[in-house]
């Protein structure tokens, strides 16, 4: 299936379409973080405005979570940086930072996964809506854009209302290298060249 043929491709071209939904997973590890837990947010509520606000999309409830993301685009010959900045509503990211820097000192969700899902209304789950049933066309878990996948480079900013995140993408890190082995001319330094 080229991308072409993809049902979110179709759909945005299409005369009116539904609109867009942005979710996001933030996904922690045992080795860096204590725990192997993901958590799901949006940025929005959902259509019926009756579920509290949760987004049902793929076997995954997207809680509702004021969220601003910005910095997707690339750039020519730079990789994308985005930034996230995320409500701290009831304290809910200075907890969870808490819970993490408890594990691993001064960590503050450094290396963290965060995965940017777009897809549109139109393909959300059924019980998404009042009724049972999507007003605007089928459900369809596989419809959706491609995935952005960013790592937490830092964290930038912490108060009351938001803590804001500045991500890579996981080769874009301090110290990573691409290839992680270095190729050089001599195989063994004491012998010296083959050439």
């Amino acid at each position: 299936m080229t991308i072409d043929n993809l049902p979110v491709f179709s759909e945005i071209q299409s005369a009116s379409p539904s609109a867009v939904i942005e979710l996001f997973t933030l996904q922690l590890t045992t080795n860096l973080h204590g725990t192997d837990t993901t958590y799901y947010f949006h940025a929005g509520i959902n259509e019926s405005g009756y579920n509290s606000g949760t987004i049902r999309w793929n076997d995954n409830n997207y809680e509702s979570l004021p969220i601003q993301a910005e910095g997707f685009a690339y750039q020519k010959g730079q990789l994308p940086r985005p930034k996230l900045y995320i409500s701290n509503i009831k304290g809910r990211m200075s907890a969870i930072l808490l819970l993490v820097n408890a594990i691993t000192s001064g960590n503050d969700l450094m290396g963290a996964t965060v995965t940017r899902i777009r897809t549109l209304v139109k393909f959300l789950d059924a019980e998404n809506f009042t009724g049972g049933t999507n007003p605007y066309g089928t459900p369809d878990p596989d419809a959706e854009f491609p995935r952005e996948v960013y790592v937490i480079d830092r964290k930038a900013n912490e108060n009351r209302e938001i803590v804001e995140f500045e991500l890579a993408a996981a080769f874009d890190l301090v110290g990573v290298k691409a290839p992680k082995r270095q190729c050089t001319r001599f195989l063994f330094p004491s012998l010296g060249s083959f050439v």
